[in-house]
């Protein structure tokens, strides 16, 4: 038996899902903006930079300097393909 036959609700279909609306440039500066943010808080606190900890700096520097190639590239209009020239 099939869930129509057993009495189960029905249920509309489901709308195809839509790309949001948002530029690229604004992704790549909120990502960038988390890792400064992460990084910030990682200083302020000991307990997460010491020990074994050590390398959490390093990877939000790496996040923030990624972060600063994907925002010159995105710039340069290579990461919207609608928008690049």
């Amino acid at each position: 038996m099939n869930e129509s036959q057993q009495g189960a609700p029905h249920r509309p279909p489901l709308e195809e899902l839509q790309p949001l609306a948002l530029r690229t440039r604004h992704v790549v500066i909120g990502g960038t903006v988390a890792w400064l943010v992460a990084l910030a808080l990682i200083l302020a606190i000991p307990a997460l930079h010491q020990s074994d900890r050590h390398w959490w700096p390093w990877t939000c520097v790496a996040g923030i300097a990624l972060g600063g190639f994907g925002y010159a590239y995105v710039r340069r209009g290579r990461g919207n393909a609608s928008d690049a020239a």
